[in-house]
């Protein structure tokens, strides 16, 4: 994995080659001198992210009809207005 490193005018000046640049590995990008921003694929974002599935996709989970979800019942929400 090699990581590059752009200036800001580098990476608005040839997007396409930063985006080439991070099938190799990360695009830093600096803005006077100082790193910014980092450029990555998608999919090293979601290795780094843990890959979170949506909500949908855990729903749809082998055996999730076995757990037990427990919610609790909420009461005294209504209270007297006070018209005074």
């Amino acid at each position: 994995m090699s990581i590059t490193t752009l200036s800001s005018r580098q990476f608005n000046q040839d997007a396409s080659m930063a985006k080439k640049a991070a099938q190799l590995g990360p695009v830093i990008i600096t803005d006077r001198g100082r790193p910014a921003h980092v450029l990555l694929t998608f999919d090293e974002y979601k290795k780094i992210t843990g890959g979170r599935s949506k909500i949908a996709d855990l729903l749809a989970m082998p055996g999730i009809e076995d757990v037990a979800l427990e919610i609790p019942q909420l009461r005294d929400l209504a209270q007297p207005a006070d018209l005074s």
